[in-house]
């Protein structure tokens, strides 16, 4: 790809987020009935393409077993208010009344709890009691201190999730998370990221990780552009990753690595778009924090605006849409992307002419910058 000179000193490649990208139909349509959005990792089966970001505005144990039940899976925050305190409800009222210039100072007061290795059992084994396949989720810091209480609580897909997640960790301080020899050891898969390049991604995927996820997650949320000045635009990343997965293919023989896009995915012309750039499936929070049943209330935040040294992220409103049936299924109420996500998506599969993830991920896509009005 060309680069652009930013100085004499500088070149940079040019790289594209959603908003400036998009579908080109095919030569041929099809009915919506007749349209696919079931995809499978490992040996669990979903028929939507959603994960629910590990954020506590978006997911708790009754949310998590509503996307479930929804078709799509639902990744608890371990490191979360739910296995801080047996009771966080009256906390996220709270965190969602306060008054912005107190958020952030309160925030890391309330998440400074420690974590009860208790209520991480508790929290999973419920929604494995409720019948819909259990995900949850930590941060790298903290798996080697949490993941057999994880595991033996009867996990049945492990994520770890950072703002960046590498393969090769370098600290002269502590023992890094050795990530081959950690997924190798586990029995169950592991989903692993963000990573938003090529390189990043095809060395998570040596790792034996059964998905990664690209981006940084929290796009509404998250400051990370503002603070630390890193910011993936969001279609070039997946495309990037896509790449990696294609060949990570050829390179392991035929094992395939599931694309997660995870951040930069608010409304349904972004999950299209997201597939056509090679996704497999999308990890939503601010889309999922709309919801009627959002613990968040219409508020938003991850684990970065709660930060004891450098916050990355801020509380933010969201509002609330629907309830999560509708946001997900619909019937649509606003013709603004947040309702009937999923059906979005069916329709533009239908329209382009393509009948499964798969072959939605092989359609044309121009670049063509949004513009508004």
């Amino acid at each position: 790809m060309a680069e652009i000179e930013i100085g004499r000193g500088k070149r940079a490649r040019r790289t594209y987020s959603f908003d400036d990208v998009a579908v080109v139909p095919s030569r041929r349509t099809r009915d919506p009935e007749d349209v696919s959005t079931s995809w499978q990792i490992d040996a669990y089966q979903f028929e939507v393409p959603v994960l629910s970001a590990p954020m506590d505005s978006v997911t708790s144990p009754a949310t998590a077993v509503a996307l479930g039940r929804l078709g799509g899976l639902g990744v608890l925050d371990l490191e979360g208010l739910w296995t801080r305190y047996e009771d966080p409800e009256p906390l996220l009222a709270e965190i969602a009344s306060l008054p912005e210039a107190e958020a952030t100072r309160r925030m890391q007061e309330i998440y400074a709890q420690d974590i009860d290795p208790d209520l991480v059992t508790l929290r999973l084994r419920g929604i494995r009691e409720a019948g819909v396949t259990v995900a949850g989720a930590l941060s790298p810091q903290r798996t080697n201190q949490l993941w057999k209480t994880v595991v033996d609580a009867g996990v049945d897909v492990f994520v770890i999730r950072g703002t960046t997640v590498s393969a090769e960790h370098v600290s002269s301080r502590t023992e890094p998370l050795n990530l081959k020899k950690f997924i190798y050891e586990l029995d169950v898969p592991v989903v692993v990221g963000g990573a938003a390049s090529h390189t990043a991604a095809l060395h998570l995927m040596r790792t034996g990780a059964a998905g990664v996820l690209v981006g940084f997650g929290g796009g509404a949320a998250s400051t990370t552009r503002t603070t630390l000045g890193i910011h993936p635009p969001m279609a070039s990343a997946v495309a990037d990753v896509a790449g990696a997965r294609r060949d990570y293919l050829d390179e392991s023989g035929g094992r395939y690595v599931h694309v997660i896009a995870d951040g930069g995915v608010g409304r349904s012309g972004d999950l299209v778009k997201a597939v056509a750039c090679g996704a497999d499936a999308v990890m939503l929070g601010a889309a999922l924090a709309r919801a009627v049943e959002a613990p968040g209330r219409g508020w938003h935040w991850g684990p970065e605006a709660h930060h004891t040294e450098l916050p990355r992220g801020e509380r933010v409103h969201v509002g609330t849409a629907a309830p999560l049936a509708e946001i997900l299924g619909g019937p649509g109420r606003t013709a603004d992307g947040t309702t009937n996500l999923v059906g979005a998506l069916r329709r533009a599969m239908a329209t382009t002419g393509y009948s499964d993830l798969k072959e939605m991920q092989r359609c044309e896509v121009v670049v063509s910058p949004y513009q508004p009005g």
